[in-house]
Formats: structure tokens, C-alpha cells, sequence
């Protein structure tokens, strides 16, 4: 029996050896990462840092974990999607780490907003988050513990128009480091990361062909390009919807057709949601697509689908495959929902791929230690990732693939500096 007096509230620690042979896997791929928590060990920016993080528990985030222990933070996890934990990462993070873990695959609402409240309870210095929730039940919840918030950190789409409203109705009293617009995170992690997991979760979830299929990819931000390119990598026949008009016109040069989602309802074989919103696909949607049409989700939450309206036109439910929802009509045709309308990439597969993740939270790493070493600095409200953190990130990942790239001359960096050289 593995014991720790480390709190935690995982399935199983007996699967900590699982996790922590998947964890060393991943690390294989996160040579950026790596060198972090390597000088972070050694310089230990984060000593005295009381820090909760609310992130997908996969063997990605659990490097980003261990480099912040490194670092000298005394940190807390806890998941940020009911589906997306990974049991045995979360156990081995408990029994072989020694960081407190409080997340379950499969947990229901009540127990995922006890653990937000569980962390909040760590009385936080720094936190790094998913979507918001925790800063919003801060605000909310816990206004008496703003003056120990040294700032915050987000890195997905959903989380950044959260705290923009926030910062727009005046609550948003602190620094927030805008993790997701780094160049080194939502050009790669966004558009690679998700366009290949999102992929997998769908092929992993059903066995199907993708190739023949049509795909309605709902949204084209860095998300749904991916999304897109991928899919027709794959064969696929793809239609994308959107609400921008300059995102429309994108996707249209960019070889796709652009429909409404209710013309594109009746032609879809698989529908993709990337778009953060709500409701996106509604009743008057699954009232009109074929039998049998597949639905599922890569955005955010699990509302870009309205499962209320289906199940009020449904008359059965049944579980087809792992992961795989057949919703039976009372028109009499069916929809299938993949992941239970949460992130398909993780509730049916493993996430993004590691490299892509090497980024994303080496930008995270780097954000906690800007938020330290510029404490009392920083005005409250929204901060971009530095470029010169961005570019460093860049360097390392470039040097551990062994690409060499140029460099200016003395000639050309004068040339570009100077308004009075012409032509």
C-alpha cells in the first residue's frame, strides 16, 4: 500500500507506477520544459509561493507540476474538466511527487467545485487556470483573499473573454497573465495540438473512417484551422461555420466551404464545436441532420452543444462504445454525442501530443515567474506574455530539434533600424 501525508482526493494510488512510467513517456517530447525546471531548480524564482493550478491532470500538466515544485512553490492541482484526468498521472503525482492532487476522472459538478473550494482554501499567491472558474469563484467567493493574489495566469480562448469581462465590469482588481496569446502557445498548441488530438479523440471514440466523410468544423480560430487542416488531411469533405466575417472569408481562401450551421446541419456526417460560445449546435439543428450524424466537442465547456434540447427530443438513450452516446429521436433517426459533449480530445483520447504541450507550459512556467519577479508592478487587468519570453521559448525549442535559423548582419540590422536608408 503506498502511503503519503500529502492531501490529496485521487481514484487510486496503487496506480501511481502506471502513471509515473506514462509521465517519464511524455517528458520524452518536453525538452523546453525540461531546461526550465532545470534552472528553476537551481534558482528557485517560486520559494514561499503558495500556487494552485486547475488544469487537464494528463502526463503533460504533471511536468509542468513538477517543474513549479522545482521551482520552489508549494503547489496544488486540481482538474479542470470532469473527463479529462488521468487517474493514474493524478496518483502518481500524490504518492511519487508528493504534490497534492485533487481530481477524478468521471467527477460530478459538486465534486469539482469542492475541490475549487479546497483550493481556494490553499490561500493562493499565484493561480494558474483553465477556463476561469477559479478566479471567477474568487471574486465571487472569496473577495477577503484578493490581497494575497499576486496575479493570475489563463491559457485558453474561453478563460482570456472571461477575464476581458471582468475586466470590463471593474472586478478584475489584479494582474492576469495572458498566457493563451503567446505566439508559442495558439500557434501551435491551438491549431497542431488540437487539430491532431481532436482527431484522435473522434477515431478512438467511434473506429470510423474519416476519410469521404463531410465534417462541419464550427468556429475558425486557431482551433478550428487545425481542426479543418487536419480533417481534410484526412480526406475528409469539410464545411466550416462561423459568425466573423473576416474568419469566413479565411476559411473560403483557405479551400473550405462556409455555411450557416443550419444548411450545413443536413450535410454533416461528424459536427466539431471549437468556438468557446454556447448552444452552437441546437434543436433545430439535430431536428434536420442525417441519421446517425456525430457530434462532439473541442472548444471548452461542454455547452457548445445544447444536450438539454436533445435529450427533450429524444426517446432513448444508449452507450454504443466507450465514450459514444446514441441519442434515439422521436423523429426516428439518432444523433451520437462522443465524450458526453466535453473536450473529445480528452475525454476519448490523451490530450494534445507532448511537444506541442512543451510550449504551452513552458509559456505557463514563465508567466509564474514574471508574476514573482514583477510583483507590485503589474497594473491590474490583462498582460501579454513578453516577446522576448515568447522568442526564448522558441530558441530552446528550435535548439532541441537541432534547427540552426540566421541571424542579421551588422549591414541588415542597421538597415531595418534606419528610416533614412531607402532604396
Amino acid at each position: 500500500m503506498t502511503f503519503t501525508t500529502v492531501k490529496h482526493d485521487v481514484k487510486d494510488l496503487s496506480l501511481a507506477p502506471l502513471g509515473k512510467q506514462r509521465i517519464e513517456w511524455a517528458g520524452r517530447e518536453m525538452p523546453v520544459l525540461r531546461q526550465i525546471q532545470e534552472r528553476f531548480g537551481k534558482e528557485k524564482p517560486l520559494a514561499g509561493i503558495r500556487l494552485i493550478a486547475c488544469c487537464h491532470v494528463t502526463t503533460e500538466t504533471a511536468h509542468l507540476a513538477i517543474a513549479l515544485k522545482a521551482a520552489g512553490a508549494d503547489a496544488l492541482l486540481i482538474a479542470s474538466n470532469p473527463l479529462s484526468t488521468q487517474d493514474d498521472v493524478a496518483a502518481s503525482l500524490v504518492a511519487d511527487h508528493d504534490i497534492s492532487v485533487f481530481a477524478l476522472k468521471g467527477e460530478d459538478n459538486d465534486t469539482y467545485h469542492r475541490h475549487v473550494r479546497i483550493a481556494l482554501d490553499h490561500r493562493p499567491n499565484i493561480i494558474i487556470d483553465d477556463g476561469s472558474d477559479v478566479v471567477a469563484t474568487l471574486i465571487q467567493e472569496r473577495q477577503d483573499q484578493i490581497p494575497d493574489l499576486i496575479g493570475t495566469t489563463e491559457e485558453t480562448t474561453t478563460g482570456i473573454v472571461r477575464l476581458q469581462a471582468m475586466l470590463r465590469d471593474g472586478v478584475l482588481t489584479f494582474p492576469a497573465m495572458n498566457v493563451n496569446d503567446a505566439d508559442t502557445k495558439h500557434f501551435f498548441d491551438n491549431r497542431y495540438g488540437t487539430g491532431q488530438s481532436t482527431l484522435d479523440g473522434i477515431i478512438r471514440a467511434t473506429n470510423i473512417l474519416l476519410a469521404g466523410k463531410t465534417i462541419v468544423v464550427a468556429g475558425y480560430g486557431w482551433c478550428g484551422k487545425g481542426t479543418a487542416l487536419r480533417a481534410r488531411g484526412m480526406g475528409a469533405n469539410v464545411i466550416v461555420t462561423e459568425i466573423d466575417p473576416i474568419r469566413a472569408i479565411e476559411a473560403t481562401m483557405d479551400g473550405f466551404r462556409v455555411l450557416p450551421m443550419g444548411l450545413a446541419a443536413p450535410q454533416g456526417d461528424i459536427f466539431i464545436t471549437v468556438t468557446g460560445n454556447k448552444h452552437v449546435i441546437r434543436g433545430e439543428h439535430f431536428e434536420v441532420m442525417k441519421d446517425g450524424a456525430m457530434v462532439c466537442n473541442s472548444g471548452h465547456f461542454d455547452i457548445e452543444i445544447d444536450l438539454k434540447a436533445l435529450q427533450g427530443m429524444t426517446k432513448e438513450v444508449k452507450q454504443s462504445r466507450t465514450s459514444t452516446e446514441e441519442y434515439k429521436l422521436t423523429n426516428g433517426k439518432s444523433v451520437v454525442v462522443l465524450g458526453e459533449g466535453r473536450l473529445v480530445n480528452l475525454a476519448a483520447a490523451e490530450g494534445h501530443p507532448s511537444a506541442v504541450m512543451d510550449m504551452s507550459f513552458a509559456n505557463q512556467a514563465l508567466a509564474c515567474e514574471y508574476l514573482v519577479k514583477n510583483k507590485g508592478q503589474l497594473q491590474p487587468g490583462l498582460h501579454s506574455i513578453p516577446t522576448e519570453v515568447d522568442k526564448e521559448i522558441a530558441r530552446l525549442k528550435l535548439q532541441a530539434m537541432g534547427i540552426a535559423i540566421d541571424s542579421l548582419t551588422s549591414e541588415q540590422t542597421e538597415y531595418i533600424n534606419s528610416w533614412t536608408m531607402g532604396t
